[in-house]
C-alpha cells in the first residue's frame, strides 16, 4: 500500500470487530497506523512472541500481546445503543464532527 490510507477510526475509539478470529471482540483502539491502515485493538489478535533478556524485560520469555488488524475489520460502537454503527460527518457550530449513522448520537 502506498501513501496514506483514510481512517474511519480514531485512537481511544471503542470497536468491535467484525470479522476475522476476533468477530464479536470489543475493544478500545491503542493505536492507528494510518501508513498500513491497521489498528491495534485491546486485547485483540493477541499474539505470543519470544523475547530475549534486556533490561525492561530481565527474565526473557515468551510474553503474549496485540497485534494490530486491518482497519476494515472494526465497526464504532454506537455511544447511544452499544452496536455497531457506520460514520457520518455534520457541521455542528462551524465545526465538522463524526457522527453515529444509526443513533444520530455525535462521537467526538
Amino acid at each position: 500500500m502506498s501513501g496514506k490510507v483514510k481512517m474511519h477510526v480514531k485512537t481511544g475509539d471503542n470497536v468491535m470487530v467484525i470479522s476475522g478470529k476476533d468477530k464479536g471482540k470489543k475493544g478500545r483502539i491503542l493505536a492507528a497506523y494510518p501508513k498500513t491502515g491497521r489498528v491495534l485493538v485491546e486485547g485483540v489478535n493477541m499474539v505470543k512472541k519470544h523475547t530475549r533478556a534486556n533490561a525492561s524485560n530481565p527474565q526473557g520469555g515468551i510474553v503474549t500481546q496485540e497485534a494490530p488488524i486491518h482497519a476494515s475489520n472494526v465497526m464504532i460502537i454506537d455511544p447511544k445503543t452499544g452496536e455497531p454503527t457506520r460514520i457520518g460527518h455534520k457541521i455542528v457550530d462551524g465545526k465538522k464532527v463524526r457522527v453515529a449513522k444509526k443513533s444520530g448520537e455525535v462521537l467526538d
